[in-house]
């Protein structure tokens, strides 16, 4: 493994962890009513094209990066869903 595999290795962990904060504190307040679902929908989109390019060249970083972002981008969207839901449930 030469450096340059190795930065795209570490830049892949660290750019998988970027949305755990989020999801972490979505899932402990019960609220995501400040995230936007245009803005995760995007993410989303963005990553299923991220993965097919790294899976039709085989790139590693890439795969592990957009697989991790992937699962924490549908995490949101489903808190969104699922929360709002909740939300009026309570009120009404």
């Amino acid at each position: 493994m030469d450096i340059y595999e190795s930065m795209g290795l570490m830049g892949a962990i660290l750019s998988s962890f970027t949305f755990l904060p989020q999801v972490i504190r979505t899932w402990k307040i019960k609220s995501a009513d400040d995230l936007s679902m245009g803005m995760l929908v995007i993410v989303f989109c963005s990553t299923i094209v991220w993965l097919i390019y790294g899976f039709a060249l085989w790139l590693i970083p890439v795969l592990i990066a957009n697989s991790a972002i992937l699962v924490l981008s549908l995490t949101l969207i489903y808190f969104k869903v699922t929360f709002k839901k909740r939300k009026a449930t309570v009120i009404n």
